[in-house]
């Protein structure tokens, strides 16, 4: 994990988290056969996310995304304070439709050339990049397919996509209205109050040009398609058929229409799929098995059952609380695992079971926020503003997550409980 954290000379958060694992396979921690229940366990979801990735591509292809840097600058209408609440209910929809991943790719460099377009200076940036951030990785709590960690445990609590979003939309959502509200708050000063709404110079996609059809219209199409996609995901969950086939073809359907219509070979996509995110998710389930398997799990029970078994209040409370701190420790992914991995040994009725893994969602898609190794979209965010020659320092992060955070996170458990008392009642 420190290697993770530290990354020397750049180097892929994907190469210590597989030297990891090898070390635990090695040392007899993690057998052959766990390491098969591993890859039932993650590959599912592992499909569903990479299905997402492809058709996010295929829409960049298209123009898509520079389609929406006009629109969003139509609708600044020359206000800063509105750009603001536009960047954040851009990357709200861009994680409802695709995922938590997929939209910090996606929505980041377009927040970066709209800023650069705009002549804003770092200061200027800091608050559309960091709360773009901040909801993008949050809005993957309400919907289970926003997010590989929420998929991965779905599988191992044996709950459907249905039960899922009834019972934590609501809750989630709120969450998100009230961390846009404090960052809000928190930036109402930096935010610049008028500003030129520039949009000759956002370039416009060459495969566009010959496509001989309105943009406005194919790109509403798009919209539609990707809806009903969407739809179909939890058609699929209700109809038990597998949501990553739906999914795959789905994204294939897309990916085709793409090579026929623009003529764009679907080889670009070995290059522009981030690979290493699957390395790193499977690779660092394998260690926390590994970690289960020699008592982890086990001390944690020791710990944490009786204080779970007081009440349900108590429990959603504790365990979102112990979510947030593992996931800024050891990134959501394996913390989400340790986590659930605990819930299924403690006996507990089907209600508590799920109404407390809801609260380990909530630790471990906003509570790891805190710090920006907790998810691996905030890391990818910090590698892309790199790549930008964007400077956002560590200090820069926190001054506002401490802020928001422990608040968003406490706020979005009670109203988790109120909310579950209220629908089973």
């Amino acid at each position: 994990m420190l290697l993770i954290f530290w990354r020397p000379r750049g180097i892929n958060e994907a190469i210590p988290a597989t030297l990891g694992a090898i070390l635990i396979f090695l040392c007899g921690a993690v057998s052959i056969a766990d390491i098969s229940v591993i890859g039932e366990k993650v590959t599912g979801a592992a499909i569903t996310i990479l299905a997402t990735m492809i058709m996010a591509i295929a829409m960049e292809s298209i123009g898509f995304f520079q389609w929406v840097a006009h629109k969003l600058l139509e609708a600044t209408k020359g206000s800063g304070r509105r750009l603001f609440w536009l960047t954040n209910l851009l990357c709200f929809l861009m994680t409802l439709f695709l995922n938590n991943d997929g939209s910090i790719l996606i929505t980041t460099p377009i927040l970066l050339l709209l800023l650069k377009k705009l002549g804003m200076n770092d200061k200027q940036k800091l608050p559309y990049l960091i709360s773009g951030a901040l909801i993008a990785t949050a809005s993957s709590a309400p919907i289970g397919v926003s997010n590989i960690v929420n998929l991965i445990s779905l599988e191992i609590i044996e709950m459907d996509l249905i039960h899922y979003t009834l019972m934590i939309f609501v809750p989630g959502t709120l969450g998100l209205l009230l961390l846009s509200f404090l960052l809000y708050f928190i930036f109402r000063n930096t935010l610049p109050v008028s500003i030129a709404p520039i949009t000759r110079d956002v370039p416009k996609h060459s495969a566009l040009e010959n496509t001989g059809q309105p943009n406005n219209f194919l790109m509403l199409a798009v919209i539609a398609y990707v809806f009903l996609v969407r739809i179909s995901l939890f058609v699929a969950a209700y109809l038990e058929i597998s949501v990553s086939l739906v999914a795959t073809l789905s994204s294939l359907l897309l990916l085709l229409w793409r090579w026929v219509y623009l003529k764009v070979s679907p080889i670009d996509l070995l290059k522009k799929t981030p690979w290493h995110i699957f390395i790193f998710a499977f690779t660092m389930y394998v260690i926390v098995y590994g970690l289960q398997n020699i008592g982890l799990t086990r001390l944690l029970i020791d710990y944490l059952e009786p204080m779970v078994s007081s009440s349900l209040f108590h429990a959603s409370m504790i365990m979102g609380t112990v979510l947030t701190v593992l996931s800024n420790i050891f990134n959501n992914h394996p913390a989400l695992m340790i986590g659930t991995l605990s819930l299924t040994q403690m006996g507990l009725d089907p209600i508590t079971l799920k109404t407390i893994y809801l609260a380990n969602i909530i630790g471990s898609d906003i509570g790891a926020l805190l710090l920006p190794t907790g998810t691996l979209a905030t890391l990818i965010w910090m590698h892309i503003l790199r790549q930008h020659h964007v400077k956002v320092s560590w200090k820069d992060y926190l001054k506002v997550t401490i802020k928001v955070i422990p608040i968003t996170v406490v706020f979005t458990l009670i109203i988790l409980y109120i909310w579950i008392e209220w629908i089973i009642h």
